[in-house]
């Protein structure tokens, strides 16, 4: 019994004994903590949305103090909160140009054909590992809204059709459709990125317009009428230089006949060309 009662005063001492010393290096090595990294994170969005590289506001917030970063890098704040943060820290406000996700895809359930039904989980990237979802188009969207639900900022809808529909005007690039995308259609581009290829379908001609009447049928009448260079037919599908996006104008879309290439506008979404196609279906009933 007295062994028991040294041995707990013993570790009772020296428990003590390390608290007191933790207490005595946290008082000599405390260093005050900069006030404007607190200010800095209050006035960031609290989106964690990771779009910056960091993992979290806190994060980013820190980055900035210490000189790492610049306000701009974060694409969630708005030109207003950019140019405070610079002004609380004495940086150039470097706002940057806009970027938004694109998808390429507009094959949504009444212009592409299925070849099998799917009914398991509603998820696209369960989906995809089923026959790779069931639609003709190996390349083209599965419309279960994995996008819309990862997006922390409601920026993606689906339409009445089952294709997701970004709003710009939410959308801060933070990523995570692209991430969340098996069929990877989501990208990342400047919001002046304005001609668009809405397809990723690489087979060409009658081929890819049978299982998907918007598909790119890799016809070229884009890449003749645009100025040259902008466009070109790469895989049999058209593919936009963005380096010379200056250049770019409502010429390349007009005479596509399936209304593949767009031009985005921020209000109205994608307009096509005039000579494209008036889609009839409502929806394309079952499995072909």
């Amino acid at each position: 019994m007295t062994a028991l009662v040294v041995a707990g005063a013993i570790m009772a001492l020296l428990g003590l004994s390390l608290s007191s010393m933790l207490a005595l290096a946290n008082k000599k090595l405390y260093i005050a903590e900069d006030p404007r990294i607190e200010a800095a994170e209050n006035m960031l969005p609290h989106a964690n949305c990771g779009a910056c590289g960091f993992p979290g506001c806190r994060a980013f917030a820190e980055a900035l103090v210490t000189g790492v970063v610049t306000p701009g890098r974060c694409s969630a704040s708005s030109i207003e909160t950019v140019k405070s943060l610079a002004a609380m820290l004495g940086v150039e406000a470097d706002v940057r140009a806009k970027r938004v996700a694109r998808l390429a895809c507009a094959g949504s359930r009444h212009v592409a054909r299925r070849r099998a039904l799917y009914r398991g989980l509603q998820s696209c990237r369960a989906a995809s590992l089923v026959g790779g979802g069931g639609k003709g188009c190996a390349w083209g969207c599965l419309g279960l809204g994995d996008c819309a639900a990862s997006c922390p900022f409601g920026a993606i809808t689906l339409n009445k059709h089952h294709l997701p529909v970004v709003d710009e005007y939410k959308c801060t690039a933070c990523g995570e459709c692209v991430v969340a995308c098996p069929k990877k259609l989501f990208s990342l581009h400047e919001a002046d990125h304005r001609l668009w290829v809405a397809c990723k379908n690489q087979q060409v001609g009658k081929v890819a317009e049978a299982e998907c009447e918007v598909a790119c049928t890799g016809c070229g009448r884009c890449a003749r009428d645009a100025v040259e260079g902008l466009i070109s037919i790469v895989d049999g599908l058209a593919t936009i230089d963005y380096s010379k996006n200056d250049l770019a104008s409502l010429d390349a879309i007009q005479r596509c006949p399936t209304g593949a290439i767009v031009w985005m506008d921020p209000e109205k979404g994608p307009i096509k060309g005039q000579k494209a196609k008036q889609v009839v279906r409502v929806e394309l009933a079952g499995v072909s």
